[in-house]
């Protein structure tokens, strides 16, 4: 029987990313009459993902007709560095996403989350597993509500993959190469990679990391940010030799990630890119992109492949659970909120807009994507499951680790240079 061990860093999280949004907030409150005004910010900038939370926040203040919720939404790539700022000023919104990991831990400290451990409804409870809120736990209090399972890895256009003659999904890195190779043959680029935005070409080192090294070092490295272990610089040699054969897109470093047709997801989207390594985000993404804005319908997914002789347990898996905070000093309110998105009817509607696997189980009858359900059950089978690695070092170290890729991927630097750049880095904290 397998042992599923969750790794967050610091905090003994599971894992986690999204995308939502947010701007300038207010601090919501009571009024004398009774009235209660909240700020939610959420990434979500377009499409039927922002439509979600309009049509949320409606139904929610129509059934509590004395709270007004203003909702901002805030580019992704922008989020964390906003939030921060509002967060350190004081005045954050009252509601906002929560990834997790050393971000959340390094909040909870500096007292600036609500504590939720006593404000989940039964209900929720009752339909939302123990392990989705682990993912948001710190110090054995629930500090954010989970609304989807984020684990990443390969998702693919069907089609591309059949005129270039694969048959079977590449499960070791080997049979990766191989279909690069039979993908560049026929035209397109075999992989789609937004680097401008640093996180997505990182994910590449993350999952190499999580093949190379074992779970304790994962869980350690969160909490140290010592990166000494050898399978650290194993990762990178693997990055290096994969990057040597160009499997990425042409102009992979200036691409971004989800911003419009000429995007990493947009090249999927317009069948100009067969794949991308990403997180489970990403087909709600890709169908915003596409021509009619519907989803690809010959949408595939796969796990990334395992290496030979590598340190970590194989099928496991590295991604998010995405959920929602609320600041130290938003009204009770904030939770009643909380609660009414991880129920099972707005969760259905989440699933429906982010076409993404939802935490609640009532809701999960609803996935029929054949992609979808290999991704949970890959999530719900896997040894380990470890955060997003810039998630579990913090911002700090996660956001110079990303850099280092980066760096790494235009030719700047070697592993050697990309491992000392993140050892200094997380010396410094």
């Amino acid at each position: 029987m397998k042992h599923r061990k969750l790794a967050g860093g610091a905090a003994a999280l599971a894992v986690g990313a999204l995308v939502f949004t947010g701007c300038a907030a207010d601090n919501g409150g009571s009024g004398d009459d009774g009235a209660v005004e909240m700020t939610l910010w959420q990434n979500s900038t377009t499409g039927p993902g922002q439509q979600f939370w309009t049509d949320a926040i409606a139904a929610f203040e129509a059934e509590n007709p004395n709270v007004t919720i203003e909702m901002q939404s805030i580019q992704n790539e922008d989020l964390d560095g906003k939030l921060q700022t509002a967060l350190n000023a004081g005045d954050p919104p009252d509601i906002f996403l929560q990834r997790g990991g050393g971000k959340m831990t390094a909040m909870v400290n500096a007292g600036q989350l609500m504590d939720l451990t006593d404000l989940i409804s039964d209900d929720v409870k009752a339909e939302i597993p123990e392990g989705s809120f682990a993912a948001e736990t710190y110090q054995d209090k629930v500090w954010a509500m989970p609304l989807s399972v984020l684990p990443g890895g390969l998702f693919y256009a069907q089609q591309a993959f059949d005129e270039a003659g694969i048959a079977e999904n590449p499960t070791t890195i080997a049979e990766l190469e191989d279909a690069v190779e039979a993908l560049k043959d026929t035209g397109i680029a075999p992989i789609a990679l937004g680097a401008k935005d640093a996180w997505p070409a990182a994910h590449w080192y993350y999952f190499f990391a999580i093949r190379e090294c074992s779970p304790a070092v994962i869980e350690e490295t969160g909490d140290t940010k010592d990166f000494s272990d050898a399978c650290w610089l194993r990762a990178a040699e693997d990055l290096e030799d994969f990057a040597a054969i160009e499997p990425f897109n042409d102009g992979f470093l200036t691409t971004p990630a989800q911003q419009g047709a000429s995007s990493s997801a947009g090249l999927i989207a317009n069948r100009q890119a067969a794949m991308e390594l990403m997180g489970a985000w990403d087909p709600g993404v890709i169908a915003s992109l596409t021509p009619d804005e519907q989803p690809l319908p010959d949408l595939a997914w796969f796990p990334f492949p395992e290496i030979e002789g590598g340190d970590g347990e194989p099928g496991s898996i590295m991604g998010g659970v995405d959920g929602y905070s609320c600041a130290a000093q938003a009204p009770v309110e904030c939770a009643d909120f909380l609660n009414f998105i991880a129920s099972a009817e707005q969760q259905t509607l989440y699933y429906e807009a982010f076409n993404s696997p939802v935490v609640n189980t009532v809701a999960q009858e609803a996935i029929t994507e054949p992609y979808l359900q290999q991704i949970l059950e890959a999530y719900n089978n896997a040894p380990f499951v470890s955060q997003w690695l810039d998630t579990v070092l913090g911002q700090n170290v996660g956001n110079a680790l990303n850099v280092a890729v980066v760096d790494m991927l235009a030719g700047n630097s070697s592993p050697e240079q990309f491992v000392e750049t993140v050892q200094t880095a997380g010396a410094q904290g």
